[in-house]
C-alpha cells in the first residue's frame, strides 16, 4: 500500500496559520514529531516545517545494536521515519561506558516510527504537502479547521531546583581544568540544569511559548505517550543528502547587545575571541575525524569556519564540515561513527564521556541526543537536542539541561554565567513560584 500524496499552493503569509493547524490537529495522536525551521534559511534547508503524526510501524528498539535494526527496518519499509536517539546510546557504541544516574523521563534509547501521515511546508513556503495512507483532502480540511483553535495561555508558576549549585559548579570547572592540565583531555562539555515537579495541562502550549520566545532553525515538539520534548535547538547534528554528509557544530556563545551598536560589537568580539575560536576549532577537528571514519579519503572538508549567527538570546559561532559517504556506508554508519556529537562531548571523545558521567549530576537521556527524520530514499536531517524542556506527564517531572565547553582558558565564573544565560531562555517561560 502506497501513500496518497497531494500538494496545495499557499502563500508565505499562510505558513503561520498552517503550522498552528498542524499542531492543533496532531494533538489527537499519542506519537508525533513536529520540526520547525522558523524561516531561518541556508543552502542546506529542505523544509520550512514537517509533521509526522500517528504510528503505522514502530522500529523495534530492543537488540544489541539498535542502529543496525534501524537500518534494516528502513531497508524493508522504504518509507518516512521520524524519531530520536538518546545520548546514552553511547553505552552501546562504547560498551566500556556507563551512565550512573537513574533515568527520569524514560525515553527509549533509540526510537523511530513510520508515521500514518507526513505533512510539510516547502522551504519557500509556496506549497503545503500531505503524504498519508488516508485521504489528503480530509486531513487538509481538518488542519484548516484546527488553525483557528487557540492554545491556553501559559500561566504557570514554578521554580526549578538546580542540579548543581553555583559554588559546586565553579569548583567542578576548576577540577576539569586540572584534568586538561594533566593531559586527560583538552576540551569537555560540562552541563548543569534544573528540574521541577509540574502538572502541564497542555505541553503544546509550552512549546508554542518557547518557540515564540526562542525561534530556532531546529525547533522540535515531540510526544511519545506520556513523554514530551519541547526543543528550541539552533544546531544541526548530521544531514545526509545522497552521499554527502554534513555536520554544523556550535561552539562559541555571546549574549545579545542592548542596542544595534552594542549587538554588532558583541558579534565582532565573538568572532575575534581566541578562547571561543579555540573551542570551535577543536570540535571541528573532532567532527572531521568522525566523518573521515565513514567518508571517502580526502573528501572531508571544512566548508565554513567560525561563522557568526544571530539568535534571539545569543550570537553563536558555527562551523560546517562535510564529506562524501563511502559506497559501503549507510546513514546508520554515519551516525555510528559520529554519535554522540562532538559539540556536546569534547575531545578526546571517549575520555570526556567518562568525565561527563563522573562530574554531572543527572543522566542526560534525550539531552544532547538527537531528533529528526529519514526520508524514503534514505536521506536524513538530525538536530542536536539542546535549549529544551523534557516532561513526563506520568511522573510530572519537568527538567532542562544546559552548559558549555570547558578548556584550559576557561574562567569558572564566566562558564557559570554562560550556563545561566542559556538556562534563562528556558526558565523565563514560567512565573517564579
Amino acid at each position: 500500500m502506497h501513500r496518497n500524496k497531494k500538494s496545495y499552493e499557499i502563500g508565505s503569509a499562510d505558513a503561520g496559520s498552517i503550522k498552528a493547524g498542524m499542531l492543533n490537529w496532531s494533538k489527537q495522536f499519542s506519537i508525533l514529531v513536529f520540526l520547525d525551521s522558523n524561516s531561518y534559511r541556508s543552502v542546506y534547508d529542505g523544509y520550512e516545517c514537517l509533521l509526522a503524526a500517528g504510528c503505522r510501524y514502530l522500529v523495534p528498539s530492543s537488540g544489541a545494536d539498535p542502529l543496525t535494526t534501524l537500518q534494516a527496518a528502513h531497508n524493508e519499509q522504504r518509507d518516512w521515519m521520524f524519531g530520536h536517539i538518546c545520548y546514552d546510546l553511547k553505552n552501546v557504541l562504547e560498551p566500556a561506558l556507563e551512565s550512573r544516574h537513574p533515568a527520569r523521563h524514560h525515553f527509549p534509547l533509540l526510537q523511530f516510527f513510520v508515521p500514518e501521515s507526513v505533512c510539510y511546508i516547502d522551504r519557500n513556503c509556496s506549497t503545503f504537502t500531505i503524504e498519508t495512507y488516508g485521504d489528503p483532502d480530509e486531513i487538509k480540511k481538518a488542519i484548516d479547521e484546527a488553525s483557528s483553535m487557540s492554545l491556553p495561555p501559559l500561566d504557570l508558576s514554578l521554580s526549578f531546583t538546580p542540579y548543581i549549585q553555583k559554588d559546586k559548579y565553579i569548583d567542578i570547572v576548576g577540577r576539569l581544568r586540572e584534568h586538561i592540565r594533566e593531559g586527560d583531555c583538552y576540551e569537555i562539555n560540562f552541563c548543569g540544569g534544573g528540574h521541577a515537579t509540574a502538572k502541564l495541562e497542555e505541553p503544546l502550549a509550552v512549546f508554542a511559548a518557547l518557540n515564540r520566545l526562542s525561534p530556532a532553525p531546529f525547533a522540535a515538539y515531540y510526544r511519545d505517550g506520556d513523554r514530551y520534548l519541547m526543543c528550541a535547538s539552533p544546531e544541526r547534528y548530521l544531514r545526509k543528502s545522497g552521499r554527502q554528509v554534513l555536520s554544523q557544530p556550535i561552539k562559541g556563545t555571546a549574549r545579545r547587545g542592548m542596542d544595534t551598536a552594542a549587538d554588532a560589537a558583541m558579534k565582532t568580539a565573538l568572532r575575534g575571541d581566541i578562547k571561543e575560536r579555540a573551542e570551535n576549532v577543536m570540535i571541528v577537528d573532532l567532527v572531521r575525524n568522525d566523518l573521515a571514519r565513514c567518508c571517502e579519503v580526502g573528501s572531508v572538508t571544512v566548508d565554513e569556519l567560525f561563522g557568526i549567527y544571530t539568535f534571539p538570546q545569543v550570537h553563536q559561532m558555527i562551523s560546517t564540515v562535510s564529506g562524501t559517504l563511502r559506497p559501503d556506508m549507510s546513514f546508520a554508519d554515519a551516525i555510528r561513527t559520529s554519535f554522540p556529537m562532538g559539540s556536546m562531548t569534547g575531545a578526546p571523545k571517549f575520555k570526556v564521556m567518562q568525565l561527563i558521567d563522573r562530574y554531572e549530576e543527572a543522566r542526560r537521556e534525550l539531552f544532547s541526543g538527537t531528533i529528526g527524520y529519514i526520508t524514503p530514499a534514505g536521506d536524513m536531517d538530525l538536530n542536536v537536542i539542546i535549549r529544551s524542556l523534557y516532561y513526563n506527564a506520568g511522573t510530572e517531572y519537568l527538567s532542562y539541561s544546559t552548559g558549555g565547553a570547558i578548556t584550559w582558558d576557561s574562567i569558572p565564573e564566566k562558564e557559570w554565567e554562560e550556563m545561566r544565560l542559556k538556562a534563562w531562555a528556558v526558565e523565563r517561560l514560567f512565573q517564579p513560584a
